[in-house]
């Protein structure tokens, strides 16, 4: 399970959205130099990004929370956005190419209509089974009331 900590800056309607901010976590990862996701949080400048996730653990606004996804939901999700329509672009231009004598023409037609093919059938498919591709709200993250004793004393 890949987990990140956020805050709640909403609550509607069963819902919470949850402000989180990459950068901070990848100041401390050891893989920081090879990963993509250092990459994603230096295009977007460390900003903050909001998502929506199902109120499961009845967050309120202004509590730190710790959002969850699974690897392999995180992987069909890469697999169906970034390789499905890439496949079918790359299939559907070799076809283009070959059934037309080796046309180039016929190839960028055959690789642009694979390619949104490929987004139409990824956006099918997402529809389909939208739950199990978002993230979810694991738990919410303090420190009860009264679960810290005092009884050392400053004097």
């Amino acid at each position: 399970m890949i987990t990140e900590t956020g805050k709640v800056v909403a609550v509607t309607e069963g819902y919470a959205w949850v402000q989180t901010i990459r950068a901070n976590a990848c100041q401390s990862c050891s893989a920081r130099h090879g990963c993509g996701q250092k990459l994603l949080a230096t295009a977007t400048s460390g900003r903050a990004n909001q998502v929506r996730v199902v109120n499961s653990v009845n967050a309120q606004v202004g509590q730190s929370v710790t959002l969850g996804i699974g690897e392999s939901a995180l992987l069909g999700a890469s697999l169906l956005v970034y390789a499905l329509p890439l496949l079918l672009m790359v299939v559907a231009s070799l076809a283009g190419h070959q059934l037309f004598g080796g046309n180039d023409f016929a190839a960028m037609t055959g690789a642009a209509a694979g390619l949104a093919t490929g987004f139409a059938i990824s956006r099918k498919l997402q529809r389909r089974n939208a739950g199990s591709y978002e993230p979810k709200l694991l738990r919410v993250n303090q420190i009860p009331a009264g679960a810290v004793s005092h009884t050392d004393s400053l004097t």
